[in-house]
């Protein structure tokens, strides 16, 4: 039985780094893990959904959104949620 990488199937079904549908790829997977992370912290800090959305002036479900689909999130929505919702750092990085 072969087996493969994760890198070898998205090569394989999406084409490598730098074709169009594979970077379209990376960058829903990114930012579905930016919501991974913000529902991370904040059921680390026992909070709500609810309870976060009201700490930054937002909606319920414009958290809900942000956890499952970080997609469509800003810059200023990120620092927003991270650093007055959940009292944290949020530390950027550019890889080149």
């Amino acid at each position: 039985m072969e087996i493969y990488t994760f890198e070898q199937i998205k090569d394989e079904v999406y084409g490598s780094r730098g074709a169009s549908e594979r970077d379209r790829l990376e960058r829903e997977l990114e930012a579905l893990h930016v919501g991974f992370q913000i529902r991370a912290a904040r059921e680390k800090q026992k909070l709500t959904q609810e309870e976060l959305a009201q700490r930054i002036g937002k909606k319920r479900s414009f958290v809900s959104r942000m956890e499952n689909d970080g997609e469509n999130m800003t810059l200023r929505t990120l620092y927003e949620i991270v650093e007055r919702g959940l009292g944290g750092k949020l530390k950027i990085e550019v890889q080149i």
